[in-house]
């Protein structure tokens, strides 16, 4: 063996003990798990195509409170009813931190509501909750437009003349509609390029980031020399931030500060109200962006409640309470859910029924906590 080749299987061997030191620091604080590979962690024990599964098995053998290592990362997984509602519900205040997904900080850099922590999370989550709470702003409701898509979407559906037909995308588009309208103001005609371009971007990259491709970037100093699919969702992101960025110059061309006519139009005028804020450029397309993740996790929930119905023929017919109470002569309106009982059992039922986002969203800690008897370090995911 020569000089060289020793010099990198020493190399080597160097930063596999490096790994396995900084593996077992802090140990004692962590709840137990399996033994983590150096590099690879447990990624071994977890199936990417059903990882949820996986994690499940873990906890019959660790317990509802217990570590993995998905590559060099350590996170806690909290299993089963008690422990998400002890940490999320009895202590959410110190749950709160937003875990950085490598994927997404990449292109979002801790901007937007989702993954933004600290004051700057409290402050755009007050300010958009309050937006969406008041939409009574200008002449037009969220319910409104929710009622005016619904009459687009049936009108969509009857060109079927009852033939078999997949509903998915139509109902991607429905729901992308709605959200446009909120942020934007307009809706766009379902053959619009634009519209099928923010939809075919959003349903590839939840393809992309579902896949093995998009799950081995928990490592991203490994994933960007690689070449695959991957590199595929910054592109994408890249095309919706152009995409909105238009929207919103256009929008600051166009305002009105005393009559704001969506929610583009309120971060504008917050934005020129204190330059200073939160609110700067990058907030704020960041914010629209991810409002389009509802489009995927929407539409995927309204075509899980129609598979179900499917199956469950009788449950489909006892929903049919509807047509007594609303009648065909007008739309839903927000009264009506009080005198349909059965109709929001089933609502209810189908969202517990399905999983959109089974692993949630990754959480840090702020400060050290103690959870199932087990001490969980600050920074701890």
């Amino acid at each position: 063996m020569d000089s060289i080749s020793t010099a990198i299987l020493l190399l080597l061997l160097a930063l596999v003990c490096l790994l396995l030191t900084l593996s077992s620091r802090d140990k004692r604080k962590l709840p137990p798990g399996p033994r983590p590979l150096p590099l690879l962690g447990n990624l071994l024990l977890l199936r990417s195509q059903n990882m949820l599964t996986s994690l499940t098995q873990l906890s019959k053998e660790y317990g509802s409170v217990y570590t993995v290592h998905l590559g060099p990362r350590r996170v806690v997984v909290l299993s089963g009813y008690q422990a998400v509602k002890e940490a999320l519900v009895d202590q959410g205040e110190e749950f709160s931190g937003r875990g950085d997904y490598p994927v997404f900080l990449n292109f979002t850099k801790g901007n937007g509501i989702v993954f933004s922590n600290g004051d700057r999370w409290k402050v755009l989550r007050r300010f958009s909750i309050q937006i969406l709470r008041n939409f009574g702003m200008g002449k037009r409701s969220i319910e409104e437009r929710i009622l005016e898509e619904g009459s687009f979407l049936l009108a969509e559906l009857r060109k079927t003349e009852g033939e078999p037909f997949d509903p998915t995308f139509v109902l991607s588009r429905s729901v992308s509609n709605i959200i446009c309208s909120v942020l934007f103001g307009s809706r766009f005609d379902y053959d619009d390029e634009r519209l099928l371009t923010i939809i075919r971007l959003i349903n590839d990259n939840f393809q992309i980031m579902s896949s093995p491709w998009g799950e081995m970037y928990i490592c991203p100093s490994l994933m960007d020399w690689l070449s695959g699919r991957h590199r595929r969702i910054f592109r994408n992101f890249s095309e919706l931030w152009v995409f909105i960025s238009e929207q919103i110059q256009q929008h600051w061309q166009m305002r009105q500060p005393a009559e704001p006519r969506d929610f583009i139009d309120c971060l504008t005028r917050w934005q020129q109200q204190d330059p200073e804020s939160h609110f700067q450029e990058e907030t704020s397309v960041m914010m629209t962006h991810l409002f389009f993740g509802d489009t995927e996790t929407t539409s995927t929930t309204l075509c899980y409640g129609f598979l179900i119905l499917l199956k469950y023929t009788e449950v489909a017919a006892k929903v049919q309470e509807l047509d007594p109470v609303v009648g065909w002569r007008r739309a839903p309106s927000p009264d009506d859910p009080e005198r349909l009982p059965y109709t929001n059992a089933v609502l209810l039922q189908i969202q517990r029924f399905i999983s959109v986002v089974p692993l949630g969203l990754l959480c840090t800690l702020p400060l050290d906590i103690h959870l199932h008897g087990h001490c969980l370090a600050k920074g701890a995911h």
